[in-house]
């Protein structure tokens, strides 16, 4: 009965978060996306340490994911993901769907604004599959908050991926175990045209169009500097 239950209320999340894609409502995407980014890293003392941005190693934000439940809840959300490449750039946005299901006493409806941190290459590897689940082939923990917390002492740094995110609503917090995230080809294709390759896009072998910009640009801005500036107490 909980499958059945779950399946249909993934199924109707699905149609209402998931419409016809074209261009345009993948680069509203990739704008929603950036936008996260500034207004989580708006504010210092519930930002993303200075010790995780500098050692991300992917980072994806998936905008007014869909969270919703009746005794049985369930998730949906699209959203975009860029790579550090070995040079030190970001990579091409490539897009990611993220669906998944949880079963408790729930009731209510909200749209929550994620963000995911791949800290290691262990959570690449998995982002790079066709089809992972977090917390079964990615272990992922909330990531900690303040701009100068002492991160790094913290055991969630153990994790492959911290998640940050901002909901309003009936629900506190989100709960991302058993979470499928894939590639969204509907919209790369939308976005990139039919015969764009989603590893080529998230190994930076694929140059940004213009439309990127604010995506890429937001990620380069908070992500970049923190790096450049431990990379050169190292010598690097």
């Amino acid at each position: 009965m909980k499958k059945i239950l779950l399946g249909f209320l993934l199924f109707s999340l699905s149609v209402f978060a998931f419409p016809k894609e074209d261009r345009t409502d993948a680069t509203d995407r990739l704008n929603d996306a950036a936008k996260v980014l500034d207004e989580l890293m708006g504010t210092p003392d519930n930002s993303i340490p200075d010790t995780v941005l500098g050692r991300a190693k992917c980072v994806a934000v998936i905008p007014s994911m869909v969270k919703g439940g009746f005794i049985i809840g369930g998730r949906h959300g699209r959203g975009a993901v860029t790579c550090r490449t070995s040079e030190g750039h970001w990579s091409a946005p490539a897009f990611i769907s993220l669906t998944g299901g949880s079963w408790g006493a729930q009731i209510g409806v909200e749209k929550v604004d994620l963000v995911l941190v791949f800290m290691n290459d262990k959570g690449v590897n998995s982002l790079l599959k066709d089809n992972f689940k977090l917390g079964a082939d990615a272990s992922v923990a909330a990531g900690p908050l303040g701009r100068h917390a002492e991160a790094a002492t913290d055991a969630k740094l153990n994790a492959e991926i911290l998640a940050y995110s901002r909901a309003k609503g009936l629900f506190a917090g989100v709960e991302l175990n058993g979470a499928a995230v894939k590639p969204d080809n509907d919209s790369d294709n939308a976005f990139y045209g039919p015969n764009v390759n989603w590893h080529e896009l998230v190994s930076g072998n694929v140059k940004p169009p213009a439309a990127a910009d604010p995506f890429v640009d937001a990620v380069r801005k908070y992500f970049n500097a923190v790096r450049s500036d431990k990379d050169k107490e190292r010598g690097q």
